[in-house]
Parts: structure tokens; sequence; C-alpha cells
């Protein structure tokens, strides 16, 4: 029995990039926004009980690996415009209000 797995696309791949470097973004101004306004200020509800269990650098190792997993399994599997409309949706409901509220904060 073979599997016939999608072929690689540049498209898929900078999608796949451009995911990643969300989450990244979205954790660091993460990191930042909770050093600086306190555990209270994560909005995800899930989120701020992995960063109370497990402090803030161990909720978003954990909470941002377990999205470029899967992300990894939607990339494998081809499904590179879901990846794309959670990329923009993760810029806009997760670093757009962090970037909002920091730059407020000058």
């Amino acid at each position: 029995m073979t599997s016939s797995l999608p072929q690689r696309s540049l498209f898929g791949d900078c999608i796949f990039l451009a995911f990643v470097l969300v989450q990244f973004l979205d954790g660091a101004l993460t990191y930042f926004g909770v050093h600086t306004f306190g555990a209270g200020i994560e909005g995800n509800p899930i989120v701020g009980w992995y960063i109370a269990v497990l402090g803030v650098g161990g909720a978003l190792i954990a909470t941002k690996g377990v999205a470029v997993l899967c992300a990894a399994l939607l990339h494998r599997f081809a499904r590179h415009q879901v990846l794309g409309v959670l990329t923009v949706v993760y810029l806009a409901a997760a670093v757009r209000p962090w970037v909002t509220l920091l730059t407020l904060m000058n």
C-alpha cells in the first residue's frame, strides 16, 4: 500500500514559516507583556492557567510548541489555506493587541 502525500510547495513552505514566525512573535510579546503587567493580562484562560502552573517561560514554550506541531501536521497534509487563515487570525487576535497595548505604554 502506498501513501499519496502531497508534494512540497513553495507557497506551503512560506505559509508554514510565516505561522512559526507569528508564533514566536506572539510568544515574545506575551512574555514581555506578562512581565510588564502581570499574569492577569493574558487573555486566553488556558494559557493563563499554564502560566500559573508552569511559569511564563514554560507555559509559552509548551503552548507555542503544541501550536507549531499542529501547524506542521497541517503543512504535511497540505492544508496550507487553513494554516494561512490561522496565521492571519493570530496576527489579528494575538499579535496586534499586544503591539497596541505595549505601544500605548510609551
